[in-house]
């Protein structure tokens, strides 16, 4: 079974989002990332907005300021639940693979 690495800095750390999405509870271990900050994103998609109960939703922005940091969870995940991740997140939403403060490389949603 493929393995990937997911980062989530927002509402895919919620249990009720994990378990409607992927049917479990993730697990996964806190990390960092630098030259990005968060922004915000109004949500308008219903299906999206029942799973996650919030209208808006943090978004990563690139910065390339090394200063700029955000915090988050890196979950293993299946390509299946990869998929799933997928259908979750909106548009406004790209799936880009970057390198974290404790070395790891993850998947991580970003701002097109």
């Amino acid at each position: 079974m493929m393995v990937h690495f997911l980062f989530s800095y927002g509402t895919l750390q919620l249990e009720k989002v994990q378990l409607e999405s992927f049917g479990r509870k993730l697990v996964g271990k806190p990390d960092r990332l630098y030259s990005y900050k968060l922004g915000q994103l109004v949500i308008t998609d219903p299906s999206v907005l029942e799973k996650s109960n919030q209208t808006v939703h943090p978004i990563a922005i690139k910065t390339n300021d090394s200063k700029d940091f955000i915090e988050g969870m890196i979950f293993e995940i299946t390509e299946n639940e990869l998929k799933q991740a997928d259908n979750y997140e909106v548009d406004d939403y790209q799936r880009i693979f970057e390198l974290f403060e404790s070395g790891q490389t993850a998947w991580i949603y970003v701002k097109k």
